[in-house]
């Protein structure tokens, strides 16, 4: 497991690299190929999509082609650019030819069988070895820099949902408001989503995974809304469940248990705790509730660069919390035919305990919509 590290180095990007090359090191590998573009942002900077990296103690060689040319120049001081005139797989597999290492590590978790063949050939196949997450490992923990811009991703979505509640009202569609929600965080500096906007009018929001359709909010009914901004390549996540005038009992009456449970586990979020022991904060409480079986989904995920990331509250999970982990805490009932309640922040680990990176209201006061 990676060791945090401050904001006061200058160039992140280098500290991270040599870690990994640590890891590499104490695994036994000299090269390691990266085919997962989120890890190569980590590494570098860089966001372009089709393109992948070797590392090695001494070189980081990074693959990519004529699209990205003018991008990639302010990267040259840090990585060798080896822009392509052939296919991926012919390029990378020339490239390790002529580099010749003695014990080539692939990310087993993303590699394709017929890329890896080409790239065993190349390096032979005894040489050749699947690894998994060797920079994920270290993606877990996160720096200073990554924690200051989850936060201004969570700060974006925040007043984009403070700009949509202001306009939307009674009568409008589930993907109407997805897109005045979409638009309010674009204008605010957003790079788009982190993940399909979830707007769930009246009972579909029993439906966890739901996405906006044409469905109408009505008066009286609920609203759910899942929504994550992205910035700078990092996502954000919150989930808040709205009422049009007066709460349905029974709907009042779950996001009362849903709302405990939430609290209770940011409350017992902190360092030396596993995922397992908070992922039971909320649940008891939600079992107690005769609602267990309503409750079907883990506790919440690591966020990053993507939106789930390690690690994962939820039963059996022993990792064990660290400074600098950024974890959702978003425990929730669903009730078919009537509706759900999923109450979600975005949770830092810090040396004492845990700082939550949102600020919008939870109470049912707030919660309740008048339009």
């Amino acid at each position: 497991m990676a060791r945090r590290t401050t904001s006061t180095q200058s160039d992140p990007h280098s500290a991270r690299l040599k870690r990994l090359r640590a890891r590499m090191r104490r695994e036994g590998h000299d090269a390691l190929l990266i085919t997962i573009e989120n890890d190569i942002r980590y590494l570098t900077g860089f966001s372009g999509e089709d393109s992948c990296a070797i590392v090695t103690p001494k070189a980081f060689i990074l693959v990519s082609d004529f699209r990205f040319a003018e991008e990639l120049e302010p990267f040259k001081r840090r990585v060798t650019l080896l822009m392509r005139s052939k296919p991926m797989a012919g390029a990378l597999a020339d490239a390790i030819r002529d580099l010749r290492p003695s014990s080539l590590a692939v990310q087993a978790e993303h590699i394709t069988a017929s890329l890896r063949s080409l790239i065993a050939k190349a390096a032979g196949a005894r040489k050749t070895h699947d690894s998994v997450g060797l920079v994920a490992d270290l993606r877990i923990i996160k720096d200073d820099a990554e924690i200051r811009t989850i936060r201004k991703a969570a700060r974006i979505q925040e007043q984009a949902m403070e700009a949509t509640l202001a306009q939307i009202g009674v009568g409008w569609r589930e993907d109407e408001i997805a897109a005045l929600l979409e638009y309010e965080m674009r204008t605010r500096g957003a790079s788009g989503t982190s993940f399909n906007t979830n707007v769930s009018a009246r009972a579909n929001g029993s439906k966890p995974h739901y996405r906006a359709g044409r469905t109408t909010t009505a008066a009286g009914r609920p609203l759910l809304i899942d929504w994550g901004a992205k910035y700078e390549g990092y996502c954000a996540d919150m989930t808040r469940v709205f009422s049009f005038g007066r709460w349905a009992p029974k709907m009042r009456e779950i996001y009362e248990i849903v709302l405990e449970a939430h609290l209770a586990a940011i409350d017992a979020t902190a360092p030396g705790k596993t995922c397992a022991e908070v992922d039971l904060a909320a649940r008891s409480i939600i079992e107690n509730a005769g609602l267990g079986d309503r409750f079907g989904h883990g506790l919440g995920h690591g966020i990053g660069l993507d939106i789930h990331e390690a690690p994962r509250l939820a039963r059996g999970q022993d990792t064990v919390l660290k400074p600098g982990m950024v974890v959702t805490i978003e425990p929730g009932i669903y009730l078919p035919g009537i509706g759900g309640v999923r109450i979600e922040d975005d949770i830092v680990i810090t040396e004492r305990g845990r700082r939550n990176l949102c600020t919008l209201p939870k109470d049912l006061s707030w919660a309740t919509l008048h339009g």
